[in-house]
């Protein structure tokens, strides 16, 4: 999640959108002489009510406050011209694009596409494919030879021959050659969407009918099929990869293999885990990740390992990935997610996925008879003959008189559609690969896409106008977004950069930021007695715990196991037992580890450098900027409050 993401998501406690309307509206406060109503203040509060945890912002009177606040911080925007910034206006209308895709949708063709995809995912199957290229546009010529081509295969293919083979021979897929057409498993969603429908709907070990996608003509043989693995949750140690500038280039591996040998003494992963993992946000948790999907994770040979393991308590041999050396411990296997679970998600690839096509076609047979349109038949014909034969090697263009082509080709309600619009549409279809004949053919085909283009766009500009929840969704984001600009420069930049006042506010606020009780401490660990008592002799001779390891550790039995480091009190790398005390410690027991710390120094507990915990104070600085910046809009714009009007919608929204 970034920043701006982050934002919106907070921004929801003063100013989200829901769908509760009030019976009246009246102006509720102005801003500048600018009213804001009732009926938007009343809506934003009942769609906040249940998610805002303040309860201050819950009291009406408080929740007025913040509002005005919003509202003040919005005009301040406007009056610095934000909303003239290129960028601004780009993010807008690419909300504004996501946001339409909703309406853009058929509800019930969408619920049957997901349901098939869902049914689909429970399964993986495992084919080869044999393919003849053909482009989705080639001349009927071209296409019926392809034709031929595959039919030929796929009387072989019937007749007995070899799959493999044929594919190695015959296949237009440049891998064929390495792997006769083997596409190894997958499931819904992995391959173009005639693809998929042809290798679900064909039995293990029998060959598809001919198949079209874009691509050309295949023939799919279905090897196996298998259920769906799901996802899996494991725990893991990690040892970061080595610098290239470190000098012990060996030291990740060979500290992972002796964490392996201890495992396979018999000590536990969890506690291992917390004492050496690299990975510091699943270390305290005994290195348990979240659940994982396959093909989720950024490393292929991570998930490969996690979904051999079989099952609980397994843990992996060493592996190495981008990110360093692992060791696995399966925790659970979890099975493909539920329907309802996986709905938001379906939806999404459904956007993303040819089966898309079913749900334009719905859309534009609505709005064929949502909306009134006409054609000027002669304009048309006129128009038809300018295209010539020079399109098919895009060589056509525009004539020269195209501005005595401006009257009206098409009408769509009240909008006007040119001659020239439609041209110039054609023009630019000579890279689209169409390349039906006769030429005339070729430009009704090129119409009939135009219209449907010219729907669609004239609905996408009415949605304001058809949709009040749209309107009011695409108002609060535009003024969100400005908000987000407006913080950006005022609040949070200036806390980055203002060093000299953020200097000031933390040496009024330095006693906030203390650290603990901190200790500079070697620390050795092992599970035997006589081991740990060899150890603390060595250490009273000053060894260091490299030699110390290479003492009592061997090619095959990890004895002992090291760590150094200056630690805050409570760290889960200390072991509870320690006292924060100079010298080396007598050896004590915790669980199954005996221990000895080698402490060299014990920082008391104190008050925090700046750089030590600017983070934190930059995050209160900025509050403290905010606070009183609103303070400042109140005197520089000059706002009204209707207490009547208040007084009403505060017993519309508490009778």
């Amino acid at each position: 999640m970034n920043i701006k993401q982050l934002f919106f998501g907070l921004l929801v406690a003063i100013s989200a959108i829901g769908n509760a309307q009030t019976n009246t509206k009246e102006t509720l406060f102005t801003i500048n002489d600018k009213p804001y109503y009732t009926d938007e203040f009343a809506r934003v509060y009942k769609k906040n009510l249940d998610l805002v945890k303040d309860e201050s912002q819950k009291d009406l009177n408080q929740y007025l406050e913040l509002f005005v606040g919003y509202k003040l911080k919005v005009n301040k925007a406007y009056v610095l011209g934000l909303q003239n910034n290129s960028q601004y206006q780009t993010e807008l209308k690419s909300y504004r694009s996501q946001l339409a895709k909703n309406y853009f949708n058929d509800t019930k063709i969408t619920e049957d596409l997901m349901q098939e995809g869902y049914t689909r995912l429970q399964k993986e199957i495992k084919a080869s494919h044999i393919l003849i290229l053909v482009d989705e546009n080639a001349s009927p010529e071209d296409t019926l030879k392809a034709y031929r081509k595959i039919e030929e295969i796929s009387k072989k293919a019937l007749a007995g021959a070899n799959f493999g083979d044929l594919a190695a021979q015959f296949s237009e897929d440049p891998s064929a050659k390495e792997n006769k057409g083997d596409l190894g498993y997958f499931t819904a969603f992995r391959m173009v969407y005639p693809f998929e429908c042809a290798a679900y709907k064909t039995s293990v070990g029998k060959i598809s009918k001919i198949v079209r996608t874009r691509f050309g003509f295949h023939l799919i043989k279905v090897d196996a099929v298998r259920p769906n693995p799901g996802e899996v949750t494991v725990a893991h140690i990690l040892i970061l990869n080595p610098k290239p500038e470190d000098a012990d280039q060996d030291k990740a591996k060979n500290t992972i293999n002796d964490i392996y040998k201890k495992i396979q003494q018999g000590e536990k992963f969890e506690d291992l885990a917390k004492q050496f993992s690299d990975d510091k946000s699943s270390s305290s948790k005994g290195g348990v990740l979240n659940k994982f999907g396959s093909g989720q994770l950024s490393s292929e040979e991570f998930e490969t390992v996690a979904f051999a393991l079989k099952n609980p308590n397994d843990i992996s041999e060493p592996v190495q990935s981008q990110f360093g050396w692992h060791i696995l411990k399966l925790i659970q296997k979890h099975p493909v997610k539920t329907y309802d679970e996986m709905k938001s998600e379906l939806e999404s690839k459904i956007g993303k996925d040819e089966r898309s096509k079913k749900i334009v076609a719905s859309l534009n047979d609505k709005l064929k008879k949502k909306y009134t349109y006409k054609k000027d038949a002669k304009l048309y014909a006129s128009l038809s003959k300018l295209v010539t034969d020079d399109f098919y090697d895009s060589k056509w263009t525009v004539p020269a008189t195209v501005e005595t082509f401006q009257a009206p080709l098409l009408l769509i309600n009240d909008k006007k559609i040119s001659g020239k619009t439609f041209l110039e549409y054609v023009d630019k279809q000579q890279k689209s690969g169409l390349k039906m004949k006769p030429i005339a053919k070729l430009v009704d085909v090129a119409y009939a896409k135009f219209l449907e283009e010219q729907l669609t766009a004239y609905y996408d500009e009415n949605l304001e106008k058809e949709y009040p929840e749209f309107a009011n969704v695409m108002e609060e984001y535009r003024d969100g977004l400005l908000l987000f600009d407006l913080m950006e420069k005022e609040i949070w930049e200036r806390s980055k950069t203002d060093t000299l006042g953020l200097k000031a506010f933390y040496e009024i606020h330095k006693m906030d930021h203390l650290w603990k009780k901190r200790v500079d401490v070697s620390i050795i660990s092992s599970t035997q007695l006589d081991v740990i008592k060899k150890a603390l002799g060595l250490v009273s001779k000053n060894t260091s715990l490299q030699d110390i390891k290479a003492k009592l550790n061997t090619d095959k039995v990890v004895n002992v196991m090291t760590n150094s480091g200056t630690f805050e009190e409570g760290n889960d790398a200390l072991p509870k037992g320690m006292k924060f005390e100079n010298g080396i410690s007598p050896i004590f027991k915790e669980g199954e580890y005996y221990f000895i710390t080698k402490v060299d120094k014990v920082l008391p507990e104190g008050i925090k450098t700046l750089e030590e915990c600017k983070g934190k104070v930059v995050n209160d600085y900025q509050q403290y900027l905010e606070q009183n910046w609103v303070s400042n809009l109140k005197k520089e714009f000059v706002v009204k409050i209707n207490q009547e009007a208040f007084d009403h919608v505060k017993k519309q929204l508490h009778p």
